[in-house]
């Protein structure tokens, strides 16, 4: 089942490291290794329930700013001893979504 959730991705997946946490809880950031995509991100680690609502903050390689947006969980999958967490960015800054869209195409350039 995961393949064909792959396979409907429209966008290339680059990996990165996240720095996550539960908007509602608030707290520290905890930092996941995952990869990117043009609509959210996913993330291998803690298990989230699906609904949650994530604050997610990240760096592009070449930019200066952190990128920051919310996201929420839309599915977890099971990987090894980890659970992954598939999240769809629900606010991003329009600036941040044409930052990562560049980086993206840049990335399949190579």
């Amino acid at each position: 089942m995961a393949q064909a959730f792959d396979e409907r991705r429209e966008s290339q997946r680059v990996p990165c490291r996240f720095q996550v946490r539960e908007a509602a809880v608030g707290g520290s950031f905890v930092e996941f290794q995952g990869n990117l995509a043009l609509g959210g991100i996913y993330y291998a680690g803690l298990h989230p329930p699906v609904g949650v609502v994530v604050e997610v903050r990240f760096l592009l390689p070449g930019q200066p700013d952190e990128v920051m947006a919310l996201g929420e969980v839309i599915r977890v999958s099971k990987e090894g001893e980890k659970f992954g967490a598939h999240l769809r960015f629900t606010e991003i800054p329009l600036e941040s979504e044409l930052a990562v869209a560049r980086y993206l195409q840049g990335s399949s350039a190579t």
